[in-house]
């Protein structure tokens, strides 16, 4: 059975609560017909319970940015698997390169958070690898990916029918106005699915998991990635902050 593709976009803390309403009915309207493959939006926290309002009963679906690997307790600042889920969230990022950047995020904590994830079997983990510029210049990317895989997927019992999404997003991409050519992405997507066989073995790599690239994908140049066949589906940022690129791009992909 082929695979369904999914196209998630990324808000980051790109909008205020008004910015966030009127996209997502924006998005909400030019998406009233379309059927085809998954739509996912992922605003801030704080406008999850409104943005759930405006997708309910619609092809889009709801994620969120962050997830703490906790159920309950003195964490200060922190949203829980159930929290979401109340807000009707059914997809979460784990382990963007951004919160690993900033908020000094290690593979440790991503491990941990995804398999709060998984045990609460009521969200699908969108789970964030890839590369920097150095590890890149240097051709280590492909050590880079396999040792991000096992550090965060090491250890972690799936059930049948659970379901991972594993974001390849190279780190110097990401908001550079340049994506990677196609083929790149498609080799890095084979280290990927190779790594998961060896995890996982290889009934299950092909069944729980969706392997999606990101980093500067648009209207543009999404045509390249949608001709790769092995290419699962896209995490797209800036280009979905504009309810038409958002459009372009998941009608490329979602055929």
């Amino acid at each position: 059975m082929k695979k369904q593709k999914i196209v998630i976009a990324n808000w980051k803390m790109k909008l205020n609560l008004a910015e966030t309403i009127g996209l997502a009915k924006e998005i909400k309207i030019k998406f009233q017909d379309f059927n085809k493959g998954r739509v996912v939006v992922c605003p801030g926290s704080l406008s999850l319970a409104e943005v759930s309002k405006i997708f309910k009963a619609s092809h889009v679906k709801l994620g969120a940015q962050n997830v703490f690997w906790e159920e309950k307790g003195a964490y200060t600042g922190e949203v829980s698997t159930e929290q979401l889920a109340e807000t009707g969230c059914g997809y979460v990022i784990v382990g963007h390169s951004e919160r690993r950047k900033y908020l000094l995020e290690n593979y440790e904590m991503i491990h941990l958070k995804l398999k709060a994830v998984i045990n609460s079997d009521n969200l699908i983990p969108i789970v964030c690898i890839g590369e920097n510029r150095e590890e890149r210049k240097t051709d280590r990317r492909d050590f880079v990916l396999v040792d991000q895989l096992h550090q965060a997927l090491g250890g972690i019992n799936i059930l049948a029918n659970q379901k991972i999404i594993i974001a390849y997003e190279p780190i110097w991409a990401i908001g550079s106005g340049v994506a990677i050519e196609p083929a790149e992405a498609e080799y890095a997507h084979k280290i990927v699915k190779l790594t998961l066989n060896d995890i996982f073995g290889i009934e299950k790599a092909n069944n729980n998991f969706d392997i999606i690239y990101g980093g500067s994908i648009d209207g543009k140049n999404v045509k390249g990635f949608a001709k790769i066949e092995n290419i699962d589906g896209l995490l797209v940022g800036g280009a979905s902050l504009n309810a038409e690129e958002f459009y372009k791009v998941a009608r490329a992909i979602l055929k």
